[in-house]
């Protein structure tokens, strides 16, 4: 994967995160996923690519997309498991 394909990922997780309104500690995981994110751009700058643009495009991803992103994502940042499982379970929702 590389280093566009990664930040994306991230940004999509970020944006699977925000969609779960079933998770009141949810505004403390966006705040750890956007300073990873933020981690990230500065550990690995991309030269010519438009951070802001790319994620405004994710915003619009299919909610199964992001939900799947912020599964590796919450892993990445070992966020606690109660929102993994609830993220699971809406997953589980939209398959049926």
């Amino acid at each position: 994967m590389d280093l566009e394909d990664t930040f994306r990922l991230l940004v999509s997780g970020y944006y699977g995160v925000e969609d779960m309104d079933e998770y009141p500690l949810k505004v403390y995981i966006l705040k750890d996923i956007e300073n990873y994110i933020l981690d990230f751009i500065k550990q690995y700058p991309i030269s010519h690519f438009h951070y802001l643009e790319e994620a405004r495009k994710l915003e619009s991803l299919p909610l199964k997309t992001k939900l799947q992103d912020s599964l590796l994502v919450l892993h990445s940042i070992k966020a606690p498991l109660e929102l993994s499982l609830l993220i699971r379970q809406k997953l589980n929702q939209l398959d049926n």
